[in-house]
């Protein structure tokens, strides 16, 4: 059966892409219901990555015929010719997914000859989630142990396996659909984000993963599916449709303004690092509300105190080649108008020529410094710098 192409694809109110938020905070899904989900040019572009991914994985993984191969191979030319998004970040991001793909099939097979692979499956999971599915990029079984992989093409928010309510609904599924055919004891899932060079993996036995189905999923699908439970705001907020607008948000916002300090008229460290997580949880909010607002101030909607006004705007010449001609015909010494050729900057120029061509041309030639000094929670994986007044002389610090 044909599988509809990535973007027509239907979502479930209660699909794994949103388990994060239906699990923590029930009466969400049902409050966003009648909210259209909004395509942004990120969305887009993962979803050409997944089409050039599968087109990939199954020309090199799956059993083809001669006509399926030559099928496979003009897709892939036609994708890279007529796609907007295709560029020498995708075709590096991609290649890397598809390297890690093959790593696991390849470990797959060799602990299974028979290892059998599958690709963007249909994965039901309603055992447990009312109407609950989604698409699984790639799914692995072999000898007792089922591995699912999902490629996160986005590179603004780190994504991982561990304890991931996505990866755990995709296994369940995975085992839904095959476990008649094969004895299943282990799952494993993995999430490969290439252009954060981040790979993460997640095992389970299947009792400890279909415990917590039932503990814990199935009992707040339920509230989900029938719009009851409470309001419980934390950072599964990030994707909500109502995240602007939502009273318990605010109400929980609300709660961190009434900090309450030691009699002191100075703030002990201890108070001020308490202050630092609730300023990055108001800022936060904060962006979120003023988006909200601006959004429904364009809709026509009126705001009490606020007004929609014409922002500042830099002038700009209309036609450049006529404005050159008109100081060339003025006699002007060039210098005064036209700027000196430079460099592209390197993201740019690996665009054009090619990230690994660029690399080789400038061998020894592009460095990178070391970022300035910022200030950022303990459980950071990054290691904590000497904090020495001397070694940060001179540096602004970022916060």
């Amino acid at each position: 059966m044909t599988q509809p192409a990535h973007a027509e694809r239907a979502h479930a109110l209660l699909g794994a892409s949103k388990a994060d938020q239906w699990i923590n905070c029930p009466p969400s899904a049902r409050l966003q219901e009648s909210i259209h989900d909004k395509r942004s040019e990120f969305a887009d572009e993962g979803t050409a990555a997944h089409e050039l991914s599968e087109l990939i994985l199954r020309r090199r993984l799956t059993p083809c015929n001669a006509a399926e191969r030559k099928r496979l191979d003009k897709a892939v030319e036609d994708f890279k010719k007529n796609n907007s998004y295709y560029g020498p970040e995708m075709e590096d991001a991609v290649a890397a997914y598809v390297e890690a793909v093959e790593e696991h099939f390849m470990a797959a097979k060799a602990r299974s000859s028979d290892a059998v692979i599958l690709l963007e499956e249909r994965l039901d999971f309603t055992e447990w989630v009312p109407d609950g599915y989604g698409t699984g990029d790639v799914v692995l079984i072999s000898d007792g142990v089922l591995e699912v992989i999902d490629l996160k093409y986005g590179k603004g928010v780190p994504v991982s396996a561990i304890g991931n309510p996505q990866l755990r609904l995709y296994g369940l599924g995975a085992w839904s659909n095959w476990n008649y055919l094969y004895s299943i004891n282990e799952v494993s899932m993995t999430i490969v984000q290439p252009r954060l060079d981040s790979v993460s993996t997640d095992t389970l036995p299947l009792g400890e993963l279909i415990e917590w189905a039932e503990v814990v999923v199935k009992p707040a699908a339920a509230l989900a599916d029938a719009g009851e439970g409470g309001f419980l705001p934390g950072s599964h907020c990030r994707w909500c449709k109502v995240k602007g607008n939502c009273r318990a948000r605010a109400d929980e916002n609300m709660k961190a303004l009434a900090y309450e300090f030691q009699d002191p008229a100075l703030l002990s460290m201890d108070e001020i690092g308490s202050v630092l997580f609730v300023a990055e949880q108001l800022k936060v909010w904060a962006k979120d509300v003023e988006e909200y607002a601006f959004g429904q101030a364009k809709a026509g909607a009126r705001i009490p105190s606020w007004k929609l006004v014409e922002g500042r705007s830099n002038r700009s010449i209309t036609d450049k080649a006529a404005a050159r001609k008109a100081l060339e015909s003025a006699e002007l010494e060039a210098e005064k108008y036209l700027k000196p050729q430079e460099l592209l900057g390197i993201g740019d120029l690996e665009k054009k020529i090619g990230k690994k061509e660029l690399a080789s041309l400038l061998d020894g030639l592009i460095v990178k410094p070391p970022g300035k000094p910022v200030l950022v929670p303990e459980t950071d994986k990054r290691p904590e710098l000497n904090s020495v007044d001397q070694d940060f002389a001179g540096e602004e610090f970022e916060v």
